[in-house]
């Protein structure tokens, strides 16, 4: 199997904070709330461990790199750490959509040998989904990508009725379904609706009060659903996810999203 470190070097992340160390017993005493939105099983194996050490802190290719060293057990920490990077800090759009593809690809191979693996689900969802946008919508969902990211965050779901990152990202499926489609069709077609995507965001903020992408999302959704109608509401949604405090570095990120969003309102 090819692995990162065969290819050029990712673009570093850029708020390194000691705060996002998590040595020794740390990881599992945090482990919690590191993990409140993807409910990841704390690791059996010391070196899966230490690939979900070196993704917290945002070393995502000595991160994937682990990961993908450990084996299966190792791969949801690879291709969370392929899927932030891609998505946060790669300029390069071939580069970004064939990570995406390869983690989608990760993610068969571990339904396959663990099929109540959560998380095998979940994260080619999100890559699926991501893929999707770099591409448009509108093709995505003309390829037949949109029934396979569906089907993937139910089956998330009905492994883990309470995976909150799953319900974040059901619901931004239906709200983009919603405004690419129309409403009708997204309804007939698709079995996407205005209320169901609000429905899995209120969901997923009562799972996980404090996060920030669940902020974001929603706000995404809100201005993608009702426009002008609900852009105070989107404000204040991204006022309180950039006053959130990160815990790692993919929550760094998410809170430099949300003032770059509020910088250019």
């Amino acid at each position: 199997m090819s692995r990162s470190k065969a290819q050029q070097p990712w673009q570093a992340f850029p708020h390194a904070d000691p705060a996002f160390n998590y040595a020794g017993p740390a990881l599992k005493k945090n482990w919690e709330r590191l993990h409140g939105g993807d409910r990841e099983p704390f690791p059996g194996d010391p070196a899966v461990e230490e690939a979900w050490r070196l993704y917290h802190r945002g070393e995502f290719q000595a991160a994937c790199d682990a990961g993908l060293t450990a084996g299966l057990d190792g791969y949801n920490a690879a291709n969370k750490a392929a899927m932030i990077h891609a998505t946060y800090l790669e300029d390069d759009e071939r580069r970004k959509l064939a990570a995406f593809q390869s983690i989608a690809t990760r993610c068969d191979e571990l339904q396959r040998a663990q099929p109540k693996n959560v998380n095998g689900h979940y994260f080619q969802a999100y890559a699926l989904g991501r893929y999707s946008q770099g591409i448009s919508v509108l093709k995505a969902l003309t390829d037949g990508l949109g029934g396979r990211i569906k089907s993937a965050l139910e089956a998330s779901l009905r492994l883990d009725p309470k995976h909150a990152e799953a319900h974040i990202a059901l619901g931004a499926y239906h709200a983009e379904v919603v405004d690419k489609m129309g409403a009708m069709v997204a309804k007939l077609t698709y079995g996407a609706s205005k209320e169901v995507a609000l429905k899995h965001f209120d969901a997923a903020l009562k799972l996980i009060p404090g996060s920030a992408i669940a902020r974001i999302e929603y706000a995404n959704a809100l201005v993608l659903l009702f426009g002008d109608k609900r852009m105070n509401d989107a404000v204040d949604f991204y006022e309180q996810a950039a006053a959130a405090t990160p815990a790692d570095a993919m929550e760094k990120l998410d809170v430099e999203l949300a003032k770059s969003e509020l910088e250019e309102e």
